[in-house]
């Protein structure tokens, strides 16, 4: 590399996002050493802790991200395909190899390192719909081009619900709103917000009930659009699909999720109580944070971390451990962060010269935000705990490189937006 291609790589790349990324993950790597700090943890640094691997993890993290930097950013628009490929032979090869914990087979054990080929299909997933968009120029509206992004989407969310690890695959739904961005209908937006209604109205209102209403509001959309034949046949078809979900969650929601997981969504409903059992991760976790108060017990005084009250505090519970020991005024810099990446990221893909870097962009800041909300909503108790990691934050080597990989491809696009059209 010239010196001048240096300095211009020195100048386009977005150094604001960068440390915003080490920032979470400073963040992560102190309160993963709280929350296994016990008041007896040695107070020498030792690799072999999980505050140790992580920092190597954050440090070989920066190491990849910043070799990503280095290569020609087209190179992930013309290996997406390559790149998707590989990681949905990994969603495979896991159920085969995979090692079984808490329930799932989502990890291929490398020695004393484990690899989550669910993670690594985010990214693979975000760069074949940005090239699928940017190479075809769909316009989403018809049903040929819908058809084509959705089995990119659903293709890895099978192969992940068939491990089954609900959580992860959740995550693929968020491809809508990249979807929506470049022109998909925002009716498949409020379809959507409506299966979630459904579903809980599924189980807290009887089928005798709700099926009435259902046919109702149904009824009244195709007689106010009797005259327009298009929108009148569209509502008729939502109408029947509405009805036959109605009959059907009940049968997935029994064959396809685990017992701990029927368990989790029955509580947060508030079908079930079961304080020492399946509830006890949650009611632990929020009296952890509310006792943190306005500005936290203090580093490594939290008395529901020290003493392992919460479990999975370094994982899934993280948000706890940061509630705790630095209250109101820490999950607020916390979540503060989160939003500055997020709009930094959404005005960065805004501003792209090419399509390929703007759906990539999008795709990027749904992935986060998708993660964020739902795992700092389990640790609150708003959201039924289904096992996600927090960005950058959360303890784990897949899922730190996976974000890291995720954020710096973008912005390795961005720093060569003036060049990749």
């Amino acid at each position: 590399m010239s010196t001048q291609q240096g300095n211009r790589f020195f100048f386009n790349v977005d150094w604001i996002t960068i440390l915003l990324y080490v920032a979470l993950c400073t963040i992560g790597v102190v309160n993963i050493y709280a929350s296994i700090f016990n008041g007896s943890t040695a107070s020498e640094f030792n690799f072999s802790t999980s505050y140790g691997k992580q920092l190597i993890y954050v440090i070989t993290g920066l190491i990849l991200g910043f070799s990503i930097l280095l290569l020609d950013a087209k190179f992930f628009s013309i290996f997406s395909p390559i790149v998707y490929g590989i990681t949905m032979l990994l969603l495979v090869l896991v159920l085969v190899v995979g090692r079984k914990v808490g329930g799932n087979q989502a990890w291929i054990p490398l020695g004393s390192f484990r690899l989550q080929p669910s993670e690594l299909a985010k990214f693979g997933t975000a760069l074949l719909l940005a090239r699928y968009i940017s190479t075809f120029s769909p316009k989403l509206r018809d049903i040929k081009s819908i058809f084509f992004a959705a089995v990119i989407i659903v293709i890895p969310l099978f192969l992940i619900m068939l491990q089954p690890d609900m959580g992860s695959g959740l995550v693929f739904l968020s491809f809508m709103f990249p979807l929506y961005r470049e022109g998909l209908s925002g009716y498949f937006l409020l379809i959507f917000l409506g299966m979630i209604v459904l579903f809980i109205a599924d189980f807290l209102v009887p089928i005798e009930i709700l099926l009435p209403i259902v046919l109702a509001i149904g009824g009244l959309f195709i007689y106010q659009n009797r005259r327009k034949q298009k929108i009148m046949f569209s509502s008729i078809i939502v109408t029947v699909v509405a009805v036959l979900y109605l009959f059907t969650v009940k049968l997935a929601y029994n064959k396809l999720l685990e017992p701990h997981q029927k368990t989790r969504i029955e509580i947060m409903l508030g079908l079930k109580t079961d304080p020492k059992g399946a509830g006890y991760n949650v009611i632990q976790s929020k009296i952890a944070i509310g006792s943190g108060q306005l500005t936290g017990r203090g580093f490594l005084e939290g008395t529901q971390t020290k003493y392992g009250y919460v479990p999975e505090q370094s994982t899934d519970f993280i948000f706890s451990t940061i509630g705790e020991e630095w209250g109101f005024a820490g999950c607020f810099t916390v979540i503060a962060l989160y939003i500055f990446m997020l709009l930094r990221v959404i005005n960065l893909a805004e501003r792209q010269r090419s399509t390929f870097s703007r759906v990539y962009g999008y795709c990027v800041a749904s992935i986060i935000f998708f993660h964020v909300f739902i795992n700092i909503g389990m640790t609150i108790g708003i959201i039924p705990v289904i096992g996600i990691p927090l960005p950058f934050i959360s303890y784990g080597g897949s899922s730190l490189w996976s974000f890291t990989v995720l954020l710096f491809i973008f912005l390795k696009l961005d720093s060569n937006r003036m060049g990749f059209i």
